[in-house]
């Protein structure tokens, strides 16, 4: 197996009250911010194959504004799982994706989003990258991080963080 690649994306920009929380919708510069992420990694040529996607309103809607910049379907698998998911949480979901996935996308919340980097990183991560991520993870951000084996062996400390972006930034 090759190198794969984690994309860990933390939702865009949304609405701060709703009548659940977990109906709060994008604002228009959370949307814009998607596209920003999707376009962004296309550039890189970071083209998701599988998904793992809360099922809160602002991710699902993140989720779609960053696939809008792949002309390929891509499967997104919408969990509930994910909506209040720790990184142990996320790191067991992915060791359950697909063999062939090559890059998996994971969109989510804080805190977990911005903590995933730091410990999924071997230490031999893009320094700029580590300490831009340390002081905070921001709506709209997204690491991207490079995985060695198979997903099913994924485990803190396992994997190197390359690139991060942040598609939010006003």
């Amino acid at each position: 197996m090759g190198d794969r690649r984690l994309v860990i994306v933390r939702h865009a920009k949304a609405e701060p009250y709703a009548g659940r929380d977990h109906g709060r919708a994008l604002t228009a510069r959370g949307a814009r911010a998607a596209l920003s992420v999707g376009r962004w990694l296309a550039e890189l040529d970071v083209r998701p194959d599988y998904a793992l996607v809360s099922t809160a309103t602002r991710t699902r809607q993140t989720w779609t504004g960053i696939a809008a910049a792949f002309d390929a379907d891509i499967h997104a698998e919408l969990t509930d799982d994910l909506y209040h998911a720790g990184p142990e949480d996320v790191i067991e979901a992915v060791r359950w994706v697909p063999v062939d996935a090559g890059t998996v996308v994971y969109v989510g919340h804080n805190p977990t989003a911005g903590e995933l980097p730091h410990l999924l990183d071997d230490g031999t991560g893009d320094p700029a990258a580590l300490a831009e991520i340390a002081y905070g993870y921001p709506t709209g951000a997204v690491a991207v991080m490079n995985v060695e084996g198979p997903w099913s062996d994924l485990r803190m400390g396992s994997a190197r963080l390359t690139d991060y972006f942040v598609g939010d930034r006003t």
